[in-house]
């Protein structure tokens, strides 16, 4: 669970059509006042996922679309290009239905591949423009214990600064996520997504701390077993950890979502512990 500690109180794998994601233990959203983690409001989310999702774009037009996705293994660009659109057809759709159920979004089928970028920018420009016209506090369907959409804004914003870097990795370009917005990124994968553990995961026997080293975030991971079997508890702290993982927000962030291997940040103490942790989420 994600506790509280200094506050007052699922490229990209979440957007699966009929997606029945359990969710994992249930905690309280934090109240985002915490001072170990930079505060990204909506506007902010909602400026990063137009930049990005323009950035993406551009990306995957320099890339081409037969060019493969070294971090999404199998893919080819035009496959990222339609995940992507799709993504955010569904997230916009929810939205702008107020959907109480992930069925009453209509299907869509993927488009040629002519049609493909033609359909990305207008999936793109409808997301923006949904979501800036929505209010945050908002009830919605989403697969996480948080039904809002300042859920989908957070979620859109985080899912879009990874796929542009997935992008750009193909087309060869320098690639990087804006620090402050990665140090979120960590936060909410560690509050959605850290505790849907693959069934094949090797117990992770220990606990893990990661550190920014370029923005304010930092988080103690710790293995517990609940009612469900096994999970994480998450505190925002500075604390010891059997392994520590520290470096760049936005290193950290691709390390988790497994872009990069977990050595390229500075790992300290048990490396098999941070090995077996940056593994364990189900992230296929």
């Amino acid at each position: 669970m994600l506790v509280p500690t200094t506050c007052a109180c699922r490229c990209c794998h979440p957007m699966v059509w009929g997606c029945q994601w359990p969710s994992g233990a249930s905690w309280p959203r934090p109240c985002r006042r915490c001072d170990q983690v930079d505060v990204v409001n909506t506007a902010e989310y909602l400026a990063a996922l137009r930049r990005d999702g323009a950035a993406f774009a551009a990306a995957a037009r320099a890339a081409g679309l037969d060019a493969p996705v070294a971090s999404c293994p199998g893919w080819l660009v035009a496959d990222l290009v339609w995940h992507h659109a799709e993504v955010h057809y569904f997230w916009a759709s929810i939205v702008d239905l107020r959907a109480v159920a992930w069925n009453e979004v209509t299907l869509i089928n993927r488009v040629s591949n002519d049609e493909l970028f033609d359909t990305y920018d207008k999936y793109l420009a409808r997301v923006v423009d949904v979501l800036s016209a929505a209010d945050p506090a908002t009830k919605v369907w989403s697969w996480s214990d948080q039904h809002d959409v300042s859920f989908v804004i957070r979620r859109m914003a985080q899912e879009t600064a990874v796929h542009r870097w997935d992008a750009e990795q193909a087309a060869g370009l320098s690639a990087s996520i804006e620090p402050t917005l990665a140090s979120d990124g960590i936060d909410e994968f560690l509050e959605h997504f850290v505790n849907d553990i693959a069934d094949d995961a090797e117990p992770v026997a220990g606990s893990v701390h990661i550190h920014c080293t370029d923005v304010p975030g930092e988080w103690t991971i710790r293995p517990i077993t609940t009612s469900s079997g096994d999970a994480f508890d998450v505190a925002r702290e500075h604390a010891k950890g059997d392994c520590a993982l520290r470096g760049p927000a936005g290193d950290l962030l691709l390390a988790l979502w497994r872009r990069i291997p977990v050595e390229a940040v500075d790992v300290i103490g048990d490396a098999s512990v941070g090995a077996r942790f940056v593994a364990s989420a189900n992230l296929t």
